[in-house]
């Protein structure tokens, strides 16, 4: 059987989870912040949050982002 090599493809969406690791905040925080950027955007509760969305609001850069989070 040929080795194969599996292919991570890149995330689009953000959880509070790796809000809470980029940050440095508590859970309940990186909620807010996901609820913040949902009500900046025009998105209903529960809706995903992207990576770009999330780098938007906060001004962290997006290669930062998907480098942390692969």
């Amino acid at each position: 059987m040929p080795f194969s090599q599996k292919i991570v493809p890149n995330r689009i969406v953000i959880y509070a989870k790796d809000v809470m690791n980029i940050t440095g905040r508590s859970e309940r925080t990186a909620r807010k912040i996901l609820q913040q950027i949902r009500l900046s955007v025009g998105k209903k509760r529960g809706d995903i949050v992207t990576v770009i969305e999330f780098c938007r609001f906060t001004g962290i850069g997006q290669q930062l982002v998907t480098d942390f989070l692969i």
